[in-house]
């Protein structure tokens, strides 16, 4: 669970909506303007794509060698955007795995790089 400072000086926990699978350390919420202008940019790389059983999404982009930018999709098309280390690419990749209900949508015939989220 993340914590973010408020405008009065104090702190609100904020967790991801129960729908979503991964809990993502070391995160902070982008907003949808900084989100969008980032993973549309023409120095980001789409690592991964993500779909649920129940119509959600979720995108993984590279921004640069530290930072990964994931978006989650509602199924009614609200876009969520997170910052994070590159260093818990893994443990994103293993944990959407987990989840029966979510599965690759970018899947290759060709076997996926190791280090794929």
């Amino acid at each position: 669970m993340a914590t973010n400072t408020t405008s009065n000086g104090g702190s609100e926990a904020r967790t991801f909506p129960a729908a979503l699978p991964v809990e993502i350390p070391y995160r902070s919420r982008l907003s949808w303007e900084l989100g969008t202008r980032v993973v549309g940019g023409t120095e980001t790389e789409l690592l991964s794509r993500w779909r649920s059983e129940d119509g959600w999404a979720l995108a993984v982009f590279r921004a640069t060698s530290e930072t990964l930018i994931i978006r989650f999709q509602t199924p009614a098309g609200r876009e969520l955007f997170y910052g994070t280390e590159a260093s818990v690419r893994s443990t994103v990749r293993t944990r959407l795995e987990a989840r029966p209900a979510w599965r690759r949508a970018d899947r290759r015939d060709e076997p996926a790089d190791q280090n794929d989220t």
